[in-house]
């Protein structure tokens, strides 16, 4: 009988290494921002935030409240230090409220 060879690997490492054979970081990274847009804003941004969308480098966020998006658009630079440091890489260049 052949002896079985030991290559040993956990989940995270099975995982990475099926994203990046299957090319899907892209989509990873989409949903690690949304992810993200929902824990660093909290439930008050939530309740009126839409939808969130990364094309490229730029984050698309829609909003149901004027007065909210016009209050965030002041600390745009802020939020998105904020969301590359949760995503632990430079992931987002650009913040688009509408």
């Amino acid at each position: 009988m052949a002896k079985r060879k030991n290559n040993n690997l956990n989940m995270g490492e099975a995982l990475n290494e099926f994203i990046k054979a299957n090319k899907l970081q892209k989509g990873m990274d989409k949903v690690n921002v949304q992810e993200a847009w929902i824990n660093l804003m909290g439930n008050g941004v939530n309740n009126y935030t839409t939808a969130v969308e990364l094309h490229n480098d730029t984050l698309f966020v829609s909003l149901s409240s004027s007065v909210l998006r016009e209050e965030l658009s002041l600390g745009k630079s802020k939020i998105i230090t904020m969301l590359n440091e949760e995503l632990g890489k430079d992931l987002v260049k650009k913040l688009v409220l509408r």
